[in-house]
């Protein structure tokens, strides 16, 4: 039963991941999520029910518009696919509780600002200001021991990347500075310094990885939010075993 009970919530996963793609697309450009209804970005064409199945569609048609040839960005589908799996892990980890919830909650926020993020290096405020109200909620109902320190957590993600963002005169984006707000209020202080320190060893490689595919050099701005919604990610679920191993040298 909890085999069949994590595949349904996987491929609801594959859809809410399509939406995430919506959200994360058109939000940040103040476009409706729901008109115009989903459509190719080349010739206009209103897509059917049979190009809009999660990942199968993407597979069928061979990466291409059904009308036009236009070729469809892989991200999609691999948000799609990201989205299911991580919705069906969270389930396997923790079953039918509240905090499923908050981690529901959590992987679309994160999924969404990947989106948001990388396809125009913006993290919306109206995405943030949406999960804020729904992540307080949830930790009121599942509470961090102690309850108060998804506050403190929330203070000190702000206020670390706040005053990165000021030492380096912008070199740390609004939205990556708000986004450890929300961050500390799901993880609380230890778990948000350790996504801090995760998301700069990731962004590093990262960028140094994609730097050196680059001809224009060390100007090209590469985006955080990914490196933070992954690091997040690995946190809220290997955070305290993370911190155990790191102590066990000492």
């Amino acid at each position: 039963m909890e085999m069949a009970y994590t595949i349904i919530i996987f491929l609801f996963g594959l859809v809410f991941g399509s939406f995430y793609n919506v959200v994360g697309l058109r939000v940040p450009r103040k476009e409706s999520i729901v008109h115009p209804p989903s459509h190719c970005t080349n010739c206009q064409r209103r897509l059917t029910v049979l190009d809009l199945v999660p990942v199968l569609s993407y597979l069928f048609l061979r990466g291409k518009c059904r009308g036009c040839g236009f070729k469809i960005s892989w991200v999609y589908p691999a948000i799609e696919l990201l989205t299911g799996l991580l919705f069906a892990f969270a389930y396997w980890e923790l079953g039918w509780s509240i905090e499923y919830i908050v981690a529901l909650l959590f992987i679309s926020l994160l999924v969404i600002i990947v989106v948001s993020d990388f396809a125009y290096m913006l993290i919306p405020n109206k995405i943030l200001l949406f999960f804020l109200p729904l992540f307080v909620i949830g930790r009121v109902l599942s509470p961090l021991t102690p309850w108060w320190d998804s506050l403190v957590g929330a203070l000190v993600g702000f206020g670390i990347l706040y005053s990165i963002a000021v030492l380096s005169k912008g070199g740390m984006g609004g939205g990556d500075i708000k986004l450890f707000f929300l961050i500390g209020l799901v993880l609380g202080t230890i778990h948000t310094l350790l996504t801090l320190f995760l998301a700069a060893v990731i962004g590093m490689i990262v960028g140094m990885i994609v730097l050196s595919k680059r001809k224009q050099g060390r100007k090209t701005p590469i985006p955080f939010g990914p490196s933070i919604a992954l690091a997040a990610i690995i946190v809220y679920f290997y955070g305290d075993p993370l911190i155990n191993w790191y102590l066990g040298f000492w």
